[in-house]
């Protein structure tokens, strides 16, 4: 699969900040790419390290004042998985900050004891059938426990309670940021790797994109982990944030019941 992305940022530095970014494709992913940034009329150097499974953190100092940062790559899908390692499968059971399963151990339990399978489809589809999808109907700190209280929130909050439920089961899961071709309203798309037959498996359990045309951005345990800015020090303000993720072909149909694998 094949799809031209791109990120336009618009931010007010309010102090000095030193910030990482996590708005780019694995390098597996990218065909070419552009990343500008730009402060107060400048250019400002972005280095560039390794994340977890292929995944990569461009990390900038900004001086006070506009800034603004500009994405642009021609994406197609890798012929092989993204690096994993035998510990994952722990790494992903483990509660985390966003997906806190052993606090809802009680909450799992509604779901039957069943294969691995069998339980990834009980989990999102019961997700998927009582949370409504309501843009900002959530902060940045809510965890799965109050999206199981409200029943509504945005891609991230599904995601985290899937997460946090299956684990609760016993069944490894992790969250992937990506772009979405197909996605209304088009931003960044949050969904989740179950760890199921021995292979990673994604499921969305807003349904709101074809799987088949996801676009990794970043793997981890929940948000925390693939945030797409982080400040480290200083204060910053995102005063508009652009994503688009255009499909090379036709966008396929997905019935979000079938095995689909993200490279």
């Amino acid at each position: 699969m094949r799809a031209t992305v791109s990120v336009n940022l618009v931010l007010r530095v309010g102090a000095d900040a030193d910030v990482v970014l996590s708005i780019a494709p694995p390098a597996a992913w990218v065909d070419d790419e552009e990343l500008v940034v730009v402060a107060v009329d400048e250019p400002v150097e972005v280095l560039v390290s390794p994340d977890a499974h292929g995944g990569r953190l461009h990390r900038a100092s900004l001086p006070r004042g506009p800034v603004t940062v500009r994405y642009s790559a021609e994406t197609r899908a890798p012929a092989a998985p993204a690096p994993s390692d035998e510990l994952d499968p722990v790494r992903y059971l483990r509660p985390s900050r966003y997906a806190p399963s052993d606090a809802l151990t009680e909450a799992a339990s509604r779901f039957p004891d069943a294969s691995a399978r069998d339980t990834l489809h009980h989990v999102s589809q019961w997700v998927h059938d009582h949370l409504r999808y309501v843009p900002g109907s959530s902060g940045p700190t809510d965890s799965a426990s109050e999206t199981l209280r409200a029943r509504e929130g945005v891609c991230r909050d599904y995601a985290h309670l899937t997460i946090a439920l299956l684990r609760a089961r016993g069944v490894p899961a992790r969250l992937v940021s990506a772009f979405a071709p197909g996605l209304d309203p088009m931003d960044f798309h949050a969904v989740v790797e179950a760890f199921v037959e021995g292979r990673w498996e994604i499921v969305d359990a807003t349904r709101l994109a074809p799987r088949p045309h996801l676009v990794r951005i970043a793997t981890g345990r929940d948000a925390a982990d693939t945030a797409f800015l982080t400040t480290l020090s200083g204060a910053i303000a995102v005063e508009e944030m652009v994503v688009t993720a255009v499909a090379s072909d036709a966008l396929e149909s997905d019935d979000h019941v079938g095995t689909v694998l993200l490279p």
